[in-house]
């Protein structure tokens, strides 16, 4: 007797766990998600902005004097109890506008030096005789210790310098001049005193006039 036998399939229930419903509060009305105030457009409500407290509202302060860092040293000096350390500033200082002047300053911080000097440039200041162009009447020509320099006037080519004279001719606002360096001093400080020197000799009127009128009035 044949019996048909056939397998007896189980089925595997995979039981789930209920879900618990997110609990959503919405936001009053007229209101944002933070409690703000919303307008009629979707966006946010600001009170009135109170004058002067936005950025652009204070204006910063332009200094009257441009200064330029030329030279910045560390010295040491050998005391009793070690080294001490201290620092040595150099700067010229200038409004571009016929005023320039170089200072020293030493302090055991480079901001405090930095202020020395710049104060030391500002009592030590000279007043650049001009013509209307910006440029020098005539050629000038300055020693200080081993540093030489001549400046002549170039028309229409700009400022003509080197080292630390060009930050002194910018600063002092004087254009069209070409500067030449005689000596081969490498000396910032120096070259911008020389520089000061050479401006503060001249004079209004060109050098051949004020030959020539010498000249007449000799005869």
């Amino acid at each position: 007797m044949d019996t048909n036998t056939t397998p007896n399939t189980v089925e595997s229930a995979e039981t789930k766990a209920p879900v618990a419903p997110v609990a959503t509060t919405a936001a009053p009305a007229g209101r944002g998600s933070y409690g703000a105030p919303r307008d009629g457009q979707g966006g946010f409500r600001r009170g009135p902005r109170k004058p002067g407290t936005g950025r652009g509202d204070k204006e910063r302060v332009k200094p009257e004097f441009d200064s330029k860092i030329i030279s910045i040293r560390r010295v040491t000096r050998v005391a009793s109890g070690g080294r001490r350390f201290s620092f040595s500033v150099a700067v010229v200082a200038g409004d571009r506008k016929g005023r320039v002047g170089v200072g020293l300053g030493k302090a055991g911080d480079t901001s405090l030096a930095i202020d020395k000097a710049t104060r030391d440039a500002k009592k030590n200041m000279i007043k650049v005789v001009t013509t209307p162009s910006g440029s020098i009447a005539h050629a000038v020509e300055a020693k200080f210790t081993s540093a030489r320099v001549m400046i002549m006037p170039a028309k229409g080519r700009g400022v003509i310098a080197g080292s630390s004279v060009r930050n002194v001719l910018e600063l002092g606002g004087v254009k069209d001049v070409c500067a030449k360096l005689f000596s081969g001093s490498k000396n910032k400080v120096n070259n911008a005193r020389a520089a000061v020197l050479a401006l503060g000799k001249i004079t209004k009127h060109s050098k051949v006039a004020t030959l020539a009128t010498d000249k007449s009035v000799t005869k």
